[in-house]
């Protein structure tokens, strides 16, 4: 019984297994005796038969034909393809994709066509595919992205033509300028949404935002952002800092987005100890203790951490040792918040400079770029003047972007830095309009090239034409002299002053000047200035000093100037932290009518208080002698109005009492204390206040009853504001003198307002 269930069992199998074999033995049974192609119009038969894995004499391999299928598929050249067997015949049907004719954009106007042209992959002549014009739809879109404008839309429409051809048109609809209209930030307690709005690229859009873009999303400059808020927290002391996530919601009618930035402040922490570890041999640690400004109870900074690494690799190099590597180790005590930072100086990995290669410059030429280097090319690899070179590179403004990448070279031993430029417009054209207390309303017009023929040369044209004021100069600046580290060049000038409010003449000046400057350390330049100049003296009314009548003509003046500067400023536009001093001789005598020496000193420190509260202390002596007879009127000192407010233009000092007309002095002095701090309104808006105390005195050189000078200190005290506006810097600033000389000539406000455009 079991015997023959098991019997039928295996009948069963058996007679399953031959159903299924006897299709396939019948699908794949007989040869393949011919090939044909059909529906061909460009392609040769014999091109689509070479992408074919059955030939003739093959057998009809239904996977072989399933595999061919898909070849021909994937050379992108056909819309549709079918196999099929007609008795002992392949046949193969193509469709092929068309030729693309004609490509063009239609609706775009902010991005011009050839820009659009570079970015997508599509060409006339190039078989057009869906796939292939879906991908450069997509960016076509990007581009628009990155442009601010995702309210985007393209539409790809075709027009097909004989012969198989088309014209592909892209229907660009640009929609509006997506447009940031929110910038808030979550977790911040010690800095306001305002201030660290100001530390990020991306701006809220406003009514003042139109002269730039960053008031439109771009994704890739809000990675920008989440580093400047690392950057900007690490300076300031904050080392567990984190930015948790950075969130761009669009709104619904897709016309801006609203940004979010969860951050993590934690704790901020003070700089405890300060070492220095050497392990190179000849180098002590004294020889590196005076390069480390970095001290203890001082609040942590990285910017600094990063500085002194600088400077000591800069001065281990001056001791004859161009392979190190400076490394900071920093130890973080979370319970008392503070951070002690070691310096570790060892001997760097022995790598040499075997080239260094600049793309992307197409005007600026290589040298330009070079001679910026602090490296050369065979000297010892050091990434802390390759930092420095960037820096230099970057400070030409003559680049949108600069970027420096060490690439190995041709052995272990060598490398290869590669320099990335994108250029960007160096020339501009600027008419102005403006109002001030000195001068009153003016025009400005000026043409400048910062980079003459791509050779980092400066020509500059400016005019100005203001109520009591008229000037125009040309001026010429060499950045490399003889391909040498010094800036020369030269100024020709032509200018008539009105001073019949403070001095009863009019003074018209022609003439020019040579000068150069060169550094002499990192932060000291020396400076040199040939000047020879007409001035005259005119227009003086009957009833005016007899002194000023004294000066009435021409008076031909041959000077050399001598200026040295050591500036150790953080900024020298808006300097927070440093100082500086200048020194500046001038030499009258070598021809021309005038003689005399006068030497001008001045300086300044600056302390950062807190976050944007800058205590500025300031302050500039003078005197001049003549060499043979006294200094003239018009070669003298004056002293009031921007050097010390709450007092005219040349309102302080000897002064005719007859007549009421300043004489101006031999020897000055003033120093200014003031306190800049923010105004509680968004940084953005470019806002800020200050209290001030000026001090200074001016005297010297007539004697005379009718003459009045004490010699004695002025000072004043005041408020004022400053506006970064879009139309220019604006500042008013309120001075009251508390200390003053009955024959001074007072002012409460001060108006300075300038715009370019």
């Amino acid at each position: 019984m079991r015997v023959g269930l098991f019997a039928r069992f295996v009948i069963g199998v058996l007679f399953a297994v031959v159903l299924a074999i006897g299709p396939a033995q019948a699908q794949t049974s007989g040869v393949v005796r011919e090939v044909v192609v059909e529906g061909t119009q460009r392609i040769e038969p014999e091109t689509i038969r070479s992408y074919l894995l059955v030939r003739e004499g093959d057998a009809f391999d239904p996977d072989r034909i399933n595999r061919s299928l898909k070849a021909l598929f994937a050379t992108g050249l056909f819309a549709d393809v079918a196999i099929r067997r007609e008795g002992d015949a392949l046949v193969v049907n193509v469709v092929e994709n068309p030729v693309i004719n004609r490509i063009a954009f239609e609706g775009n106007q902010r991005i011009d066509d050839e820009e659009l042209e570079r970015e997508i992959s599509l060409r006339p002549r190039v078989i057009y595919t869906r796939s292939k014009v879906q991908n450069d739809v997509q960016r076509i879109l990007t581009l628009y992205r990155r442009s601010g404008r995702f309210a985007a839309t393209v539409d790809p429409k075709v027009i097909r033509l004989d012969q198989n051809r088309i014209d592909l048109v892209f229907e660009i609809s640009e929609g509006e300028r997506t447009e940031v209209s929110r910038i808030r930030f979550v977790g911040n307690h010690e800095f306001s949404d305002s201030r660290l709005r100001e530390v990020v690229r991306t701006r809220e859009t406003h009514w003042y935002t139109f002269f730039s873009s960053d008031d439109t999303y771009d994704p890739d400059r809000l990675t920008l952002d989440r580093e400047l808020l690392r950057r900007f927290y690490l300076s300031e002391g904050y080392a567990d800092f984190n930015v948790v996530s950075a969130v761009a919601e669009l709104t619904p009618d897709r016309k801006s987005f609203f940004i979010t930035f969860t951050v993590e402040e934690g704790p901020r922490y003070e700089i405890g100890d300060v070492g220095i570890e050497v392990g190179l041999k000849g180098v002590e640690k004294e020889a590196l203790q005076d390069v480390v400004e970095m001290e203890s109870g001082d609040w942590y900074s990285s910017a600094e951490v990063d500085k002194t690494v600088d400077n000591l690799v800069n001065r281990v190099g001056e001791l004859g040792q161009p392979f190190v590597e400076v490394k900071p180790r920093v130890n973080r005590d979370r319970e008392n918040k503070t951070i002690d930072v070691t310096f570790l100086v060892n001997e760097g990995p022995r790598i040499f400079v075997e080239r260094i290669d600049i793309v992307g410059n197409v005007r600026t030429e290589d040298n330009v770029i070079r001679r910026e280097f602090r490296l050369v090319e065979g000297d010892a690899f050091n990434a802390s003047r390759l930092r420095r070179s960037r820096q230099r590179i970057q400070d030409l403004d003559f680049f949108e972007k600069v970027e420096l990448e060490q690439v190995p070279g041709s052995a272990p031993d060598k490398t290869v830095v590669k320099v990335e430029v994108e250029e960007k417009s160096t020339g501009s054209f600027n008419i102005g309009a403006g109002f001030s207390s000195a001068n009153g309303g003016l025009l400005d017009f000026s043409i400048r090239e910062r980079n003459l023929l791509g050779k980092g040369q400066d020509l500059t044209l400016d005019a100005v034409l203001a109520q009591r004021l008229s000037r125009v100069q040309l001026s010429f600046t060499e950045p490399y002299f003889l391909d040498r580290e010094v800036a020369a060049g030269f100024d020709l000038f032509h200018s008539r002053v009105d001073r019949q409010d403070e001095s009863s003449y009019d003074i018209t000046t022609t003439g020019g000047s040579l000068r150069m400057n060169y550094p002499l350390t990192e932060n000291l330049r020396q400076g040199w200035r040939y000047t020879f100049k007409e001035t005259k003296v005119e227009d003086v009314p009957s009833d005016a000093s007899q002194f000023i009548k004294n000066e009435v003509g021409v008076e031909y003046l041959s000077e050399i100037s001598h200026v040295l500067t050591y500036d150790r400023r953080d900024s020298r536009i808006n300097p927070t932290e440093g100082y500086f001093i200048r020194n500046t001789t001038d030499l009258a005598g070598l021809g021309g009518d005038s003689q005399y020496l006068r030497d001008t000193l001045s300086g300044g420190k600056y302390f950062r208080l807190k976050d944007q509260w800058v205590l500025a202390l300031t302050g500039e002596v003078g005197y001049i002698v003549g060499l043979g007879d006294d200094p003239g009127v018009r070669d003298r000192f004056y002293l009031g109005g921007d050097d010390l407010r709450g007092f005219e233009t040349a309102g302080v000092g000897p002064r005719d009492i007859t007549t009421d007309d300043a004489l101006g002095g031999e020897w000055f002095y003033s120093s200014t204390a003031e306190l800049t701090f923010p105004v509680g309104l968004p940084n953005e808006y470019g806002i800020t206040g200050h209290v001030f105390t000026d001090i200074g005195s001016l005297g010297g050189g007539i004697s005379s009853p009718i003459v009045k000078d004490t010699g004695s200190v002025r000072i004043s005290v005041g408020v004022g504001v400053g506006w970064v506006s879009p139309l220019g810097p604006i500042g008013v600033d309120l001075g009251f003198p508390v200390l003053k000389e009955d024959f001074d000539e007072t002012e409460l406000f001060r108006i300075n307002f300038g715009t370019r455009f």
